[in-house]
């Protein structure tokens, strides 16, 4: 554990040297101050006639309603957004670890490279979820502030943002191990990330498919790309409308893809001659 405490600790410095970690405070405070401008609207008269939502003499059901299509949205902005700028802010921290001589450095220490990269992976991961729990929390808490109306659902934004995060940085890990691009890190994540958003119209687009092998290779891409459009739409259905969504297909998939890419990695890593 204290092994596992230093790399963690060193991560951290990292973040913090290369202005990652601020970089995403400030990013997140702009992010917030700016949601907070825009809720000194009058949500009754304003903000209601803008959705285009009719009034029906019941005002606080009126902003009810408005606050919860309001909580459904953010968190799909705040889910892709956060997941964009995490995958950015951390394709550059495990690349980073592998260049020459500091590599080296690391490797003469007592410690497995399993320990190293796995330390270096809940490091970044740490790095992340105190951007997303500062973020998401501090929205949550304006709009609650601002409405009376709290919805802790809205709170299911951080472990959905973070497990996606979690399922990316394997890639990142994976991608880092095998080509030390910061670049190429960043390219492949956010690529899955698009890819999944099209994948995920599958039921629409295999009935315009004319061949069935065709048809059977859409369906096995999407059961084998993370699913980061189905899990953030779950999370849309949960928040607006409190009740139950198909979440458990896009975890565990999207978790064992994670799990066998993190495996990968660890293996080739483990087999580099640095």
């Amino acid at each position: 554990m204290r092994t596992y405490g230093a790399l963690i600790v060193d991560t951290f410095r990292e973040a913090l040297a290369r202005w990652l970690f601020w970089g995403l405070f400030v990013l997140s405070t702009l992010l917030v101050m700016i949601f907070l401008f825009a809720l000194k609207i009058d949500l009754v008269q304003g903000a209601v006639s803008f959705m285009g939502m009719p009034t029906r003499g019941n005002q606080a059901f009126d902003v009810a309603r408005f606050v919860n299509f309001s909580y459904s949205w953010v968190s799909i902005v705040l889910y892709t957004w956060g997941t964009f700028v995490a995958v950015f802010a951390s394709s550059g921290l495990i690349p980073a670890v592998l260049e020459q001589g500091r590599i080296s450095l690391l490797l003469s220490k007592p410690i497995t490279r399993t320990t190293l990269l796995m330390g270096r992976y809940v490091g970044n991961f740490l790095v992340i979820t105190l951007n997303h729990v500062y973020l998401i929390s501090s929205i949550w808490i304006i709009i609650g502030v601002k409405t009376h109306i709290w919805s802790p659902r809205f709170l299911l934004a951080i472990p959905i943002s973070l497990f996606m995060f979690a399922v990316l940085l394997c890639v990142v890990v994976l991608i880092g191990v095998l080509s030390e691009s910061a670049a190429l890190s960043t390219m492949v994540p956010i690529a899955i990330m698009l890819v999944s958003a099209i994948l995920a119209q599958r039921n629409f687009v295999v009935r315009l498919l004319n061949s069935d092998w065709s048809r059977q290779l859409w369906v096995g891409l999407y059961w084998i790309i993370p699913k980061v459009y189905d899990l953030g739409n779950a999370m849309k259905q949960i928040i607006l409308f409190d009740r139950d969504a198909d979440w458990f297909s896009p975890v565990w998939t999207s978790a064992a893809f994670g799990i066998v890419l993190l495996s990968s990695a660890i293996y080739l890593f483990r087999r580099r001659d640095f």
